[in-house]
């Protein structure tokens, strides 16, 4: 009987835990639960095995934290890389580079937090890096370069986090259009005379498109970089 039974039984091959398998179990905890969901006894859990196993792969949670944040940042890198084409201007170039790195955070929320925490970090430095290249192609002085590149880099960080929290903010179960119209609703009827011109701009708040004004917005960095060097 136990013979028949153990033959009836498939075999099973686990996957060898790997650091590659540790971080993309992290990502999907910190997509589903944020930072504070990340513990090594809940990856233990979703790994099926034991935190000892994962110890042996990363030294504790802030390297699992960069390695989860240079693997998304080099994901939406790669990605804005193979959209680009061969002769795209420097403009193109940073406007592919801003999209993939708003949209990798509106996707995985705790992502412009950890960037922000660690400037000095991989991760970022990378980004930096591609921004100040572009740069140095648009033709910006040296003297300027850094001042270029760092407005670059702050305007995709600060609206790409802000979208994220916005993100957080909706209710359960309502829409982005439900929570915008809520919003707006709350801005036309802030005190004419101290809020003049955010109540004059509620109905654009209620229709606008947020990838569309990120990269309107990052156009209007360009147009000042190009004019004024």
């Amino acid at each position: 009987m136990a013979a028949a039974t153990r033959a009836r039984r498939p075999e099973r091959r686990e996957e060898p835990l790997s650091r590659e398998r540790i971080v993309e179990a992290a990502i999907e905890l910190l997509d589903e639960s944020g930072e504070s969901g990340l513990t090594f006894r809940a990856l233990a859990r979703h790994l099926a095995t034991g935190p000892g196993a994962i110890y042996w792969h990363v030294t504790g949670k802030d390297e699992l934290l960069g390695a989860a944040t240079d693997a998304v940042v080099g994901g939406a890198m790669t990605a804005a890389a193979d959209t680009a084409d061969e002769d795209a201007t420097p403009q193109e170039a940073v406007r592919a580079l801003a999209l993939g790195v708003f949209d990798a955070i509106d996707v995985h929320p705790w992502i412009g937090a950890q960037l922000a925490r660690s400037p000095a970090q991989s991760p970022l430095l990378r980004v930096f890096e591609h921004l100040g290249r572009q740069v140095q192609a648009l033709g910006v002085p040296h003297a300027a370069q850094f001042t270029a590149a760092s407005a670059l880099l702050n305007y995709i960080l600060g609206v790409g986090g802000q979208n994220a929290a916005n993100a957080r903010e909706h209710q359960p179960g309502a829409t982005r259009t439900e929570f915008l119209d809520v919003v707006a609703a709350s801005w036309s009827n802030l005190d004419p005379e101290e809020y003049a011109f955010t109540r004059a701009v509620a109905d654009q708040l209620r229709d606008h498109d947020d990838r569309e004004e990120f990269l309107a917005g990052i156009d209007l960095i360009l147009t000042g970089i190009t004019g004024r060097w």
